[in-house]
């Protein structure tokens, strides 16, 4: 599911984007940068357009993915959801 960050507070959105970036895993290319650098970096992305914020329902967790990758698996649940309710009727 996507999140609408445009409608969390700075402070929740500050908040969800120091977990996402400081995650393990992580990679920011071969010049480390501070939090606050990557928070920037993570928001402009979002106010671009070029990044969207994804929940996990699964792992119970947000992720900073492209937009396009997060098109693409809005629409692939959006299938799932409704191939399981045809199969039901």
């Amino acid at each position: 599911m996507i999140i609408p960050w445009q409608s969390l507070s700075d402070d929740v959105l500050d908040a969800l984007l120091q977990e996402v970036v400081t995650r393990d895993g992580t990679d920011y290319g071969a010049m480390e940068k501070t939090t606050e650098q990557k928070v920037t970096f993570a928001r402009n992305q979002l106010k671009s357009g070029y990044a969207a914020l994804l929940w996990n329902t699964e792992s119970e967790s947000a992720s900073l993915v492209s937009s396009e990758v997060a098109r693409d698996i809005e629409q692939q649940t959006l299938d799932a959801e409704s191939s399981a309710t045809d199969s039901t009727e």
